[in-house]
């Protein structure tokens, strides 16, 4: 079974709490493709990456790391909380995918120069 809980700006909760079946696959690839397109990127991130564990699809790591990134962008101009990046930092850490490690490197040195600390 899977868990998930988000919350959007405190207005909508969403507990998708079900078996891994198409109606369920399809509501969560349904859920990462709106977040992304509307800029929720937080939330975007969080359902890719469960789609990724579920499937090595490539496009889920596509997915993923453009939510990463958009997350990352947002943070910088003070759009998004910190610790949506912090949480972003662990997903990626968690990846196997050698392009984490660079994205990584990256939001490091962002956090480095302004006095932020990380995990």
């Amino acid at each position: 079974m899977l868990y998930y809980e988000w919350s959007t700006m405190g207005s909508m909760v969403i507990i998708f709490k079900t078996e891994t079946n198409s109606e369920s696959w399809n509501l969560l690839n349904l859920i990462a493709n709106d977040c992304y397109k509307i800029g929720s990127f937080y939330y975007a991130a969080k359902a890719f990456d469960a789609l990724q564990s579920l499937d090595a699809n490539p496009i889920y790591w596509q997915g993923k790391r453009g939510a990463c990134i958009g997350l990352f962008q947002s943070v910088i101009h003070g759009d998004e909380m910190k610790e949506h990046l912090f949480d972003i930092m662990q997903m990626l850490d968690n990846d196997v995918n050698p392009q984490s490690d660079f994205i990584l490197r990256v939001i490091n040195q962002w956090c480095h120069e302004n006095n932020i600390q990380t995990y």
